[in-house]
């Protein structure tokens, strides 16, 4: 009896997106609109989702690498803000009131972060180690998108009266 092995192909981990395959998120599609949208030179139109979201991904190794304290670099003081845009534009879409994001970052690498919409906060996230900032996959990036979305969300949900209020 003879028996047909056929070879697995071998995975090759260059061409594997840097956080893993895109999970379909509406989060994900917001976040890539966004920063499609501060492409103004159009430097970034033939690169794919996966590749303009790379910088989000921070393996366990480059997390290890980086200092425990540190100044944040202006790049990703960036990205943390258009995480935030994201998050504010998604409540927007979701609920039909604006959220928008507000900053304040200090140079060593903590702050905070709200997101206001009419009169109510309705995010309010405490931030260190700024210059840490990123995440360990896609998932895990639409995952805390998703989570902040949903508890905004809620939060105007329950106030509805003061996040229209002007």
């Amino acid at each position: 009896m003879t028996v047909a092995c056929t070879a697995t192909p071998a995975v090759d981990a260059a061409a594997a997106p840097r956080g893993g395959p895109l999970p379909r998120s509406d989060f994900i599609r917001q976040l890539v609109q966004v920063l499609r949208a501060e492409d103004g030179w159009g430097a970034w139109e033939d690169l794919a989702d996966a590749d303009l979201l790379a910088e989000y991904v921070v393996t366990a190794e480059e997390r290890r690498d980086l200092p425990i304290t540190g100044d944040p670099e202006p790049e990703l003081v960036w990205r943390l803000e258009q995480f935030y845009a994201a998050v504010g534009l998604l409540v927007g879409r979701r609920t039909g009131c604006a959220a928008s994001p507000m900053s304040r970052i200090h140079w060593e690498g903590f702050g905070r972060v709200v997101l206001i919409a009419g009169r109510l906060v309705v995010l309010s996230h405490h931030l260190r180690d700024v210059h840490r900032f990123g995440f360990a996959s896609f998932d895990a990036l639409a995952a805390e998108g998703e989570r902040l979305t949903a508890e905004a969300t809620a939060m105007i949900e329950a106030h509805r009266e003061l996040a229209r209020a002007a």
